[in-house]
């Protein structure tokens, strides 16, 4: 993967928000309704090319199609798999649980969204059906960033973690939750070696290993998260076995949501966890107001020295637009921690369109914001590089 060789590199994490007409076919075909496959294309096609212009215009160095085309970052899965039926019934969250005013303003800003929840359920054996749904993907987004003209610098896609996908479409069919959960591991490899065949770096979104501690294991002690968390990391292991480790970046979050995050989990009992991912980046939030002092975590714990930084110096749930010195001064932060300023790319916390219908950011904001981190992030570059 590309380093920061000359300037401070600028990527995200991954969703981009969906114009009203896309959201709302993705919506009602997560419900069951027939769209036609040419409207449903011809949409897609669309909105993934304005995505693309969008992001080139915005300054982004490493980018992708934005999510555009899947209804959640890890809830279109079961689209692609056999096994999954009913509903899950998902623990509320302790931010929720404690005020659950959040539930009412939360249903009230977003009464028309895909699934959270409320996904589908294991209920049979899983198997991934065939990756017929990711190639027609990954063409479409080579499609609108190749050329001779490429978009970006370098391309990503991103592909949930067999953990993720094991605490949100849950299990009521295998004996154990690690049975099902590396099932999940193998079913999942035919996803990601399709996104490292097609030549884009795969991000694996990873929730799991620190938004978990407050909902799915929310009983657990920290140190009972922890060894959840290692139990996680190795099906993750297992599931990209044979894809180069520079081909792949980390991501883990504590949820993409505007609440207190009281309960969050801090990052140092679980950064020794991350650390065993066979991967050749970190993408984790800095800019989350609950997580900006976690360089502490890391400079105990220092990255290992030929993994890159990815860190958020954006916030995915306000629409406050960050100044471009404070975006420089938070990679100048984080280049200072890692020691190394080729292995810092600056990037946002998490997505902007997590799931469809439910974007906390204003799209205009969005681009702004990006902007922002592009200006950022060429502040930095001048005083790393010694220019003027």
């Amino acid at each position: 993967m590309l380093h920061s060789r000359d300037r401070i590199l600028t990527t995200h994490v991954g969703s981009l928000p969906r114009n009203d007409t896309l959201t709302d076919l993705l919506i009602r075909r997560e419900a069951g309704e027939k769209i036609p496959a040419a409207t449903m294309d011809a949409e897609m096609d669309r909105a993934v090319a304005e995505i693309v212009e969008k992001q080139r215009g915005a300054g982004v160095d490493i980018g992708n199609d934005g999510e555009q085309q899947r209804v959640g970052f890890q809830t279109y899965i079961p689209a692609r798999m056999s096994g999954f039926g009913g509903e899950s019934k998902r623990k509320v969250g302790k931010d929720f649980q404690e005020v659950p005013e959040l539930i009412e303003q939360f249903l009230r800003r977003f009464p028309k969204r895909s699934k959270i929840s409320n996904a589908p359920e294991a209920i049979g054996e899983v198997r991934y059906l065939d990756t017929k749904d990711i190639k027609d993907e990954l063409a479409r987004f080579n499609k609108h960033a190749g050329g001779n003209k490429p978009a970006f610098a370098e391309t990503f896609a991103t592909a949930p973690s067999p953990g993720i996908v094991a605490t949100t479409m849950m299990n009521a069919h295998y004996a154990s939750h690690e049975d099902y959960l590396m099932t999940l591991a193998r079913e999942m490899r035919p996803e990601y070696q399709a996104i490292h065949d097609a030549g884009l770096l795969l991000q694996i979104d990873a929730p799991d290993l620190a938004m978990e501690r407050t909902m799915t294991f929310q009983d657990q002690t920290d140190a009972e998260f922890v060894k959840t968390c290692e139990l996680h990391m190795a099906a993750l292991n297992k599931s990209i076995e044979g894809i180069p480790r520079d081909r792949i970046r980390l991501h883990c979050c504590w949820g993409n949501w505007e609440g207190p995050h009281v309960h969050d989990i801090p990052l140092a009992p679980i950064l020794s966890v991350l650390y065993q991912a066979n991967a050749g980046a970190l993408t984790i939030e800095f800019a989350n107001p609950r997580h900006q002092h976690e360089y502490e975590a890391l400079r105990a714990n220092p990255l290992p020295k030929d993994w890159v930084l990815i860190p958020g110096v954006i916030d995915t749930t306000t629409n406050f637009v960050e100044h471009p010195q404070l975006v420089a001064r938070r990679i100048e932060e984080a280049v200072a921690t890692v020691g190394d300023r080729e292995r810092v790319i600056a990037s946002t916390d998490c997505g902007f369109g997590t799931f469809a219908g439910r974007e906390w950011v204003a799209a205009p904001v969005v681009w702004k914001k990006l902007k922002a981190l592009r200006e950022g992030a060429d502040i930095a570059s001048a005083k790393l590089w010694g220019r003027s």
